[in-house]
């Protein structure tokens, strides 16, 4: 489930008794997928659903929470998405600092890539704690 990046799949398929190689690199490999086709399709999909009034007040909730969290990425650029996407705490996910990369103007390549390189260490925290024993 995408939603719950690898934050909630990992705990999941622990909880499932899952193998931790096989729930790790799936969940991995799923948050990971929809990253540049969000970092490609966000402000062209958004300008238009920001007509919708229920949606402009979403889209500036989010971006006010991008902004406060997001001075790593404006900073540092692609290794600050690292950093953002690496943490595995709410709010700091491969889709969060897909919006971050985009307010702060990194390019998509770079952002692909520090967003893909967070999401693996998140994957690899949240698979030892969740895998005490694996």
């Amino acid at each position: 489930m995408p939603v719950m990046e690898v934050r909630g799949g990992i705990p999941a398929g622990a909880f499932l008794e899952e193998g931790f190689i096989s729930t790790v690199l799936i969940s991995t490999a799923g948050n990971i997928a929809p990253v540049l086709p969000v970092l490609l399709l966000f402000q062209p999909v958004s300008r238009l659903l920001r007509k919708i009034d229920l949606y402009n007040k979403f889209y500036h909730w989010l971006y006010d929470r991008v902004m406060q969290k997001g001075t790593k990425v404006k900073k540092y650029g692609g290794y600050g998405l690292i950093l953002f996407t690496a943490v595995p705490v709410p709010s700091t996910g491969a889709y969060s600092a897909c919006l971050a990369a985009i307010v702060f103007g990194v390019p998509v390549r770079t952002a692909f890539l520090g967003i893909s390189v967070g999401v693996v260490i998140a994957g690899i925290i949240v698979g030892i704690v969740s895998y005490p024993l694996f």
